[in-house]
């Protein structure tokens, strides 16, 4: 029952968390596109980018999950 705990647990931390990285992420390139629209391609690569980490973490925390669950 423990174990159902800690697969849960760490779905949510690990789902949260990229979560919110990737709205913030997202926010401020909006923002600075916004603010300099000439540079729209070098902001959108890099958000791009910064949102692909953040999304490995949700993986990672996904992977974890799994392990805990069936090992």
């Amino acid at each position: 029952m423990t174990n159902d705990f800690a697969v849960a647990f760490v779905m949510g931390v690990g789902g949260i968390a990229p979560a919110l990285a990737i709205g913030l992420l997202v926010g401020k390139a909006l923002e600075a596109i916004g603010r300099n629209p000439e540079a729209a391609s070098k902001v959108q690569t890099n958000m791009i980018l910064g949102a692909a980490f953040a999304e490995a973490i949700a993986i990672y925390s996904l992977v974890v999950a799994l392990i805990l669950k069936f090992v």
